[in-house]
């Protein structure tokens, strides 16, 4: 069955191309001075900027995609007008841009810009009155020295309306005189003499498509303009071809290829079928040439993780060759936000934008990098593309496989004869690249195009290959003007090919790493919601994707840049649009990535889990490629060939070297052309029926079916550069910021109070290290580009940083007259009771963030003050306090700032300050290296508070990340202060007194409370037990462990007057437990036992956790509620005691006497000549108990019990030795009959239980073995 290709008369989403226009010079408003240029009226009227107008374009409208005429004009000649002379380069330019409609369809626009002779006597007069005026101006100030030189040359200097009618306005008497004085400077660069030079003026043929057919729409528009300067007239008029193209040549089917002609030969362009990839005519192998892959690849991770993202280039196609590359190696995934890759200078205000964008702007010549106002830029990569350099934010995570990817990636390139390492500059112009071919005859163009439909057989092939060797040798030259030599022809059609299949190989790398990390993502989408109305109404409470259970099953390595992934609003609408497709149908390019995986599923034999998988390199590489080939080389369809047109005559004459006046009414819309209806060539391949759904594939920007999924800006308000359209998208920033606050804190809250309790006495929450540094790091970058909006006054890259140094300044100098010498030195301020000070005041954490490292950038102190507001609960407070200052407000920040919006910042503060519910160690855990001043406070028993005059103690304080090494306290004090490297999280103490401390140094410790300076937290280390010989159990050191005072405990406890809120301890426990005989016989069984399963199940749940998500072990083991504790009361249950007037009773001396009777039944075993061995669990419990005694360390018999259980559960031999204890004879003599211990079934039970701690490896702290050599 044939099929025409013809698309006369039919929709506009079914054409090549939506519109065509022209932009240039009106000869009748005249010049017109850009203002939004940012040009100096110093420069030459030559090398000013005027305003464009779009000229013509046809059609008037089309459905679905309304023309937006301001926008397409600022996008087609981005810098205005451009004038040039005879003496200046009149290359012609090439460039694209992208313009997304309300809707989110997104239409792309390729321009040819060229220059044309102005013949408007209008212009030339009001350029060469300019020109003079400008001459005068510029001898009268540079000769004159006074004040008043600069101010009449400002006066003089024609303002906007004034210009407005220059051109129609100005008689010819007014520019004669003023050449008095001025010739001696023509023929100078940038003058201009109407009287010898030839004026030119830039005019801009733009063709915009509904997808990206770069390469085929570059052609067509450089062949109109070679017919345009070309002597000979065209075949037919222009307007033949521009209405081909606009209503005559279809889009080619997904799958398949299209051929149609230009003025001067055919035109090929091809679609990916339904199963590849997103059609992509960038070329891709240019983008890696100038950045390299490493660049590129950190230049993918920044889009990724939706960073600010501003390239850099004098060219604007490499700015759009570079952004759609980026974003075309997405696949599957869709950038969510600002998208402009080309802005012009009124566009320049969108840099304030305090949001995630990807944007690009212009390198002028002579322009430095200082040049550019960048408010915020400690989430910026930016991007110079003619420099080859890539400047991505600190902290950036590397890519899941980098190293591997980087390596494939440049095989791939060398592969096709490209170096990887980038900073190779290729010269593209408008027209070496893009012109088609100009054949010297028919006869050789039939043979170009029977060639690439495939229709030659080898004879005929063979001989085409002679002929083009012969055309070679013959010089082959010029076989008209503007055309090209076979060979030359031949060659461009291979660097095509070539770039096509280079483009699909990259692309398919980068996909199928997405597939290999992402690949069974549909596992962990959580369906909670009935019907789509449900859903919607709930979407922000609802949790839709597993993220921690997605990232325990990838390899650590890759955590770090996932974590932060999954909280991207391009995922975040990803996993939307899976969840809807229950619902609705899904997005093309989920639809796609899915299909690929469902495909890949079938090949994949392998059942290793993804976090052990090997990398994997891309398999489909010649199969992607050799799809592109076979669509290129053969071509499917071929459109209807241009024709004449029912014109008026004398139209369409040909006039060389200027673009005419096309016939409108031709023009506006299309019409029925029966009469060339058959000359419409049959498709040379049959194809079945396809809906009009597949005719919208993928590879187009998608249309957004659901707008809830997209969160973008309207780009036709973007690209309005009016004072009400621009005070109309601040507004929209203001409002964005604010509910982006008000929605990381919810998740801040519901992540850190809704992770399973830790058991640390007050059940307090935990989150993983990984979930709080993403979240905290999210939170960073709100407030850095909430404080860049609208800033007009930066220090550094950093925009709080900035204004906390501005503030810092300020108060320092009204601090001046009071301060004393020396005042501002850290350690003058805490030896002065400076804590209270510190703990409340902005200015003093500055200060310390400030002395923390010479080389912190202003980014990394700007995060370490967030991180250490937000650990002492005073983010919001601090804010508030720096935003009270008015008069500072309004000197760095621009009216439209959102610190400006005075019920907006308010409502941002609340918003912070739900935050102070729930407790951060970001700072403590984050900054691990550097020295933190701590304050111990020894807090004894208050009626015997005396007794402390009698000691001379010492502590050890120990945490996550060391210990402070002994500290002794000074005689007849309660506290130390000392500086120490950071320690982290605090879990033990270590409090003594010396050996020689005589009989008299004792003392009933009720606590010790260790404050941390910086961070204001406060442990508390509950003890409840004399220190000291001869009383208690002895003992002269005490490992104590610690709790996590609330911040309302800690500031009712004040400086520690008195006695902190007491808290229960494990010695009050078992003191009250053994307070009397007959509150041993009230201890029942049932609750000693389940004491014990819920110990060891505290401890089996801390080690199936993640990593990152357990508490602390020793508190587990030797806190209240843990290991130790539980034990003990197993073993006190039924214990029999004569010391009716001594209440203590200890664990620790029967154990010791059990030793002893086993070693003298081993003895007398020996005397009477038994050879049956000691059994090894016997001797290792002898062993240890020896080795416990003979530690220097005199820690009482309850320490003695406490390592006993550590060390036997550490090295698994505590089920082993429970057995041995209840069968040693003394247990019978020492327990009742219903003791646990002389239970059977419960000494069973316990055994289990402690068989089943068996399986973990149990790390002590140091602070708990040391002295202990086993």
């Amino acid at each position: 069955m044939n099929r025409t290709a013809a698309a006369t008369g039919g929709s506009a989403s079914c054409r090549f191309a939506h519109y065509f226009v022209v932009c240039g010079v009106d000869t009748e408003t005249g010049l017109e001075p850009d203002d939004g240029a940012g040009e100096s009226f110093e420069q030459s009227p030559i090398r000013r900027s005027f305003k464009s107008k779009v000229l013509v374009h046809y059609p008037e409208n089309t459905d679905r995609n309304p023309f937006n005429k301001d926008a397409v004009n600022m996008l087609c000649l981005p810098r205005g007008l451009s004038f040039r002379t005879q003496v200046d380069s009149l290359d012609p330019q090439f460039h694209s841009f992208t313009v997304t409609s309300d809707d989110g369809t997104r239409s792309y626009g390729f321009v040819h810009t060229f220059y044309e002779e102005v013949t408007s006597p209008q212009i030339i007069t009001a350029m060469q009155t300019l020109y003079q005026m400008h001459h005068v101006e510029h001898h009268s100030s540079s000769s004159a020295s006074s004040p008043s030189s600069s101010t009449s040359s400002s006066a003089s200097t024609p303002s906007a309306s004034s210009m407005d009618s220059l051109a129609s306005s100005l008689e010819e008497s007014d520019a004669e005189s003023l050449t008095s004085g001025v010739s001696g400077c023509l023929g100078c660069i940038g003058s201009f003499d109407a009287a010898r030079d030839t004026l030119y003026v830039s005019k801009a043929l733009c063709l915009i498509t509904p997808l990206p057919f770069l390469h085929a729409s570059q052609q067509f528009l450089a062949q109109l303009h070679q017919a345009v300067t070309s002597q000979t007239a065209p075949p037919l008029p222009l307007e033949s071809y521009v209405y081909n193209i606009l209503y005559e040549v279809p889009l080619p089917p997904p799958g398949r290829s299209l051929r149609f002609h230009g003025v001067q030969g055919p035109i090929v362009c091809q679609r990916p079928g339904p199963g590849e990839l997103p059609l992509g005519d960038y070329p891709l192998g240019e983008a890696f040439s100038l950045l390299g892959v490493d660049n590129m690849v950190k230049l993918l991770t920044c889009a990724l993780l939706e960073t600010q993202v501003l390239l850099y280039s004098k060219d604007y196609q490499r700015l759009m060759m570079v952004a759609e590359g980026i974003t075309t190696l997405l696949f599957p995934f869709q950038w969510q936000h600002i998208y402009l890759p080309i802005i012009s200078t009124p566009l320049h205000h969108l840099l304030d934008a305090p949001v995630p964008f990807l944007m690009g702007i212009q390198h002028r010549n002579g322009a430095q990098r200082s040049s550019l106002h960048l408010p915020h830029e400690a989430n910026l990569c930016f991007v110079d593309i003619d420099s080859h350099c890539v400047e991505a934010p600190e902290d950036l995570p590397l890519f899941p496989d980098q190293t591997e990817l980087i390596q494939e990636l440049s095989e791939v390139l060398l592969s096709f004869g490209l170096p990887p390492r980038g900073g190779v500059t290729t010269t593209t112009t408008a027209g070496s690249t893009s012109a088609s071919p100009r054949l010297s005859s028919l006869v050789l163009e039939d043979l170009m195009e029977d060639r690439r439909n495939g229709n030659l057989g080898g004879e005929e092939l063979a001989a085409l290959e002679r002929l083009q060797a012969l055309a070679r040798r013959c010089g082959g030259g010029k076989v008209s003007e503007g055309g090209k030599t076979l060979g030359h022809v031949f060659e461009e059609e291979e660097e095509e090919l070539k770039a096509a299949k280079l483009n699909i190989q990259l692309r398919e790398v980068f996909a199928v790493r997405f597939s290999a990390i992402f690949g069974r993502y549909e596992d962990f989408i959580v369906n909670s919601a009935m019907d789509l109305d449900s859903w919607l109404n709930n979407r922000d409470g609802t949790c839709s994707f597993d993220k921690g259970s997605f990232l325990s099953v990838q390899p650590a390595a890759h955590l770090h840049f996932l974590s932060r992934f999954l909280e991207t609003s391009m995922f975040s609408s990803f996993v939307d649009g899976k969840v809807v497709s229950r619902w609705v149908d899904r997005e093309p390019l989920q639809q796609l990535f899915d299909s690929r995986m469902e495909r890949e599923r079938l090949y994949d034999i392998s059942d290793e889990e993804s976090r052990n998988r090997p990398y994997r390199k891309c398999s489909t590489l010649f199969e992607s490629a050799q799809a592109i080939e076979r669509r290129l080389l053969k071509t499917d369809h071929t459109a209807i060939h241009p024709h004449l047109l029912d014109m008026r005559i004398g139209q369409g004459r040909h006039h060389p070297g200027y673009f005419p006046r096309l016939q409108a009414d031709v023009l506006a819309q299309a019409h029925n052309t029966h009469k060339y209806s058959s000359r419409i060539t049959a498709s040379r391949r049959t194809e079945p029926r396809r809906s009009a759904s597949d005719h919208s594939g993928s590879d187009g920007e998608p249309k957004q079916k659901h707008a809830f999924t997209r969160r973008a800006f309207r780009q036709s308000k973007l690209l309005d550069p009016s004072p009400q359209a621009v005070s109309q998208t601040h507004r929209e920033f203001v409002d964005g910021l604010l509910s982006e606050c008000r929605l990381k804190t919810k998740r801040m809250l519901k992540e850190r109070m809704g992770k399973e309790c830790v058991e640390l006495g007050q059940g307090e929450a935990n989150i993983t290290g990984l979930q709080e540094n993403t979240l905290i790091h999210g939170l960073c970058d709100l407030l850095e580009r909430t404080w860049g909006h609208g800033l007009q006054i930066k220090q550094g890259k950093s925009a709080i940083w900035s204004h906390l140094l501005h503030y810092q300044a300020t108060q320092e100098k009204m601090e001046a007259p009071a301060d004393v010498p020396g005042s501002n030195s850290l350690d003058q301020r805490l030896s002065d009771d400076g804590p209270l000070l510190l703990r409340g005041s902005l200015i003093q954490d500055m200060r310390f963030i400030q002395t923390m490292r010479d080389d912190m950038s202003e980014v990394g102190q700007a995060r370490a003050w967030i991180h250490l507001a937000l650990e002492k609960k005073m983010l919001s407070q601090h804010l508030k306090e720096l935003l009270t200052h008015q008069e500072l407000l309004r000197q760095l920040y621009k009216p439209h700032a959102f610190l400006l919006c005075e019920e907006e910042r308010e409502q941002f503060l609340y918003h912070l300050l739900s935050l102070n519910t729930v407790d951060y160690l970001c700072f403590t855990r984050t900054f691990t290296s550097i020295s933190i001043p701590y304050r111990v406070v020894i807090i004894p028993m208050k009626k015997l508070s005396i007794a402390m005059a009698t000691v001379n103690p010492w502590v050890c304080v120990s945490g996550e990340l060391g210990d402070s090494g002994v500290r002794q306290i000074p005689k007849n004090a309660q506290e130390i202060f000392f500086q120490s490297k950071n320690l982290g999280r605090l879990s033990t103490l270590q409090l003594g007194v010396q050996e020689n401390s005589g009989l008299l140094a004792k003392c009933l410790i009720d606590c010790v409370v260790v404050y941390n300076e910086i961070t204001g937290h406060t442990h508390r280390f509950p003890c409840g037990r004399w220190l000291g010989k001869g009383v208690g159990d002895g003992s002269l050191e005490r490992v104590l462990i610690g709790q996590l005072v609330s911040p309302g405990a800690e500031e009712d406890a004040g400086r520690w007057s008195g006695t902190p809120p007491e808290l229960a301890s494990p010695s009050q426990s078992v003191r009250t437990v053994l307070g009397s005989l007959g509150g041993r016989s009230r201890m029942h069984s049932a609750e000693v036992q389940e004491d014990l399963r819920e110990a060891a199940n505290n401890l089996v749940k801390h080690f199936h956790k993640p990593e990152q998500e357990r508490g602390n072990l020793t508190v587990l083991l030797c806190g209240e509620g843990g290991l130790v504790l539980a034990l003990e009361k197993f073993l006190l249950h039924g214990f029999r005691s004569n010391r009716l007037f001594q209440r203590n009773v200890f664990v620790w001396d029967f154990v010791e006497k059990a030793v002893v009777s086993m070693e003298t039944i081993d003895q007398m075993g020996d005397l009477h000549g038994s050879t049956l061995p000691k059994s090894p669990p016997c001797d290792s419990l002898c062993r240890y108990v020896h080795a416990i005694n003979s530690s220097p360390r005199n820690i009482g018999k309850e320490g003695k019990f406490q390592l006993f259980v550590c060390l036997g559960i550490r090295d698994r031999l505590l089920s082993q030795w429970f057995p041995l204890l209840a069968e040693c004879p003394l247990t019978a003599r020492t327990y009742e009959d219903g003791a646990l211990l002389r239970d059977r079934a419960a000494l069973h039970s316990l055994c289990r239980i402690l068989q089943t701690l068996n399986d973990f490896s149990i790390t002590l702290e140091a602070a708990l073995v040391k002295g202990v050599d086993l």
